[in-house]
C-alpha cells in the first residue's frame, strides 16, 4: 500500500461488483474515501443513475459527507439489447445510465472538484468494434468515448477527463484456459484489477498531462487482425 490517495475522495457509480469493486477497493487501499452508487442492495447509495433524482440526491450526499471530489469514476453499466428486441425505452435507458448519467454527474461535482481533479468513464472497445444484437450497449459506450473529450476540453483548467475502453474482463473469477485465452495477444482474458490499476493511473499525478484519451485495456485483442485461414481462424460460410 503506498496511500498515493491520502485524503482524496473518489466517486464509483456502479462500485458493488465487478470492474467498479475493483476500482472502488483500489482507490481504498491506497487511502481514498470512496463513495459508490450502485442499483444493488448494499452499504453503500442505493439508487439508479439513469434517473435524474437519484443522481442529484447521490451528489448532495458525497458533498454533505466529504464536502469536495478529488476522482470520479463514471462505470455503471448500460444493459445491452439488440435491434430486433430492443425497445424505445430499453434504448433510451441504456444512454441514460451510460452517456447521461456521467455528463449530469460530473455536471453536478464540478463545482466541488479539487485542484487536480481527474474523471475516468468506462466505456468499451466496443466502442469501435461489435457483435449482431448489442446496439443500445455499444451506442452508449461509443457516446461516453465521445462525451470523453468534449469534457476535457470544457473542463480544461478544473479536471482532467479521460476514458477506458476495457476489453475482454472476467468479472466471476473463472480460471479461463485455451483458445479464449490464448487468442488474446497478452495470452490471457482480462481481470477487473486491470482496470483499477489504470483508473488509479489516470487519477494520478503520474497522468498530469494526459487528458481527453481514451485508453483501450483488451490484451490487445483490437489489434489483432482475422483472415480465414490464419492462425487457426475459420470461416464456416454462415455469415455471423
Amino acid at each position: 500500500m503506498s496511500n498515493m490517495f491520502e485524503g482524496k475522495v473518489a466517486v464509483i457509480t456502479g462500485g458493488a461488483q465487478g470492474i467498479g469493486r475493483a476500482i472502488a477497493e483500489a482507490f481504498r487501499r491506497e487511502g481514498a474515501v470512496a463513495h459508490i452508487i450502485d442499483i444493488r442492495p448494499g452499504d453503500w447509495f442505493v439508487g439508479d443513475v439513469g434517473d435524474r433524482d437519484t443522481l442529484e440526491r447521490f451528489a448532495e450526499h458525497v458533498i454533505r459527507e466529504s464536502g469536495h471530489v478529488d476522482c470520479l469514476i463514471n462505470n455503471a453499466l448500460p444493459p445491452m439489447k439488440g435491434i430486433d428486441e430492443c425497445s424505445w425505452e430499453d434504448f433510451s435507458w441504456a444512454l441514460a445510465v451510460g452517456v447521461t448519467a456521467p455528463f449530469y454527474l460530473t455536471k453536478l461535482l464540478a463545482p466541488h472538484f479539487a485542484a487536480g481533479a481527474s474523471v475516468v468513464n468506462i466505456a468499451s472497445s466496443r466502442d469501435r468494434m461489435s457483435q449482431p444484437q448489442t446496439e443500445s450497449y455499444t451506442a452508449a459506450k461509443g457516446g461516453v468515448a465521445a462525451l470523453t473529450h468534449a469534457l476535457a476540453i470544457s473542463l480544461a483548467g478544473k479536471a482532467r477527463v479521460n476514458s477506458i475502453s476495457p476489453g475482454w474482463i472476467d468479472t466471476t473469477g473463472s480460471d479461463i484456459s485455451g483458445a479464449d485465452a490464448v487468442q488474446q495477444p497478452a495470452g490471457r482474458v482480462g481481470r477487473p484489477e486491470d482496470i483499477a490499476e489504470m483508473a488509479l493511473f489516470l487519477c494520478s499525478d503520474r497522468a498530469g498531462f494526459i487528458t481527453g484519451e481514451n485508453i483501450c485495456v483488451d490484451g490487445g485483442m483490437t489489434r489483432l487482425m482475422i483472415y480465414h485461414g490464419d492462425h487457426g481462424w475459420r470461416y464456416d460460410g454462415k455469415g455471423l
